[in-house]
């Protein structure tokens, strides 16, 4: 069986509030889970105490017995320092995409051909 620690999503539309469950990786989001880990309440200050609760005993049984947390899960428990922080790169994250680039080029381009204007303009004055 192939365990997660993951989020369950509870609480009303635009007011999440999710659980913190060991789960079996084939079951729903918010479907059946093996237990309870904590609680998790995004809408609370980040400092906040009640924002993330976990059960860190459980936690660890579960890690034990080969359950793999999801990202979101792994940095919290990086956090507590429970697990050890990854190194995390993403270089193509602030590369714009496709059509922003095309629009980039063809900016760039119109600004070439109006300087080449202005520049052809003043050597015509210039020669006046």
């Amino acid at each position: 069986m192939a365990l997660k620690i993951r989020l369950a999503r509870g609480g009303s539309k635009k007011r999440p509030f999710y659980r913190i469950v060991a789960t079996d990786s084939r079951m729903p989001r918010d479907g059946r889970f093996i237990e309870k880990l904590g609680t998790y309440n995004p809408l609370l200050a980040k400092d906040s105490e009640e924002r993330v609760k976990m059960d860190m005993e459980r936690v660890k049984y579960w890690l034990d017995q080969g359950a793999q947390p999801t990202d979101r899960i792994a940095r919290m428990l990086e956090a507590a320092g429970v697990l050890t922080k990854k190194e995390r790169n993403n270089p193509k994250k602030a590369v714009p995409g496709k059509k922003a680039q095309d629009r980039a080029e063809e900016k760039a381009a119109k600004a070439a051909e109006a300087a080449e204007a202005a520049a052809e303009a003043t050597e015509a004055a210039a020669e006046e």
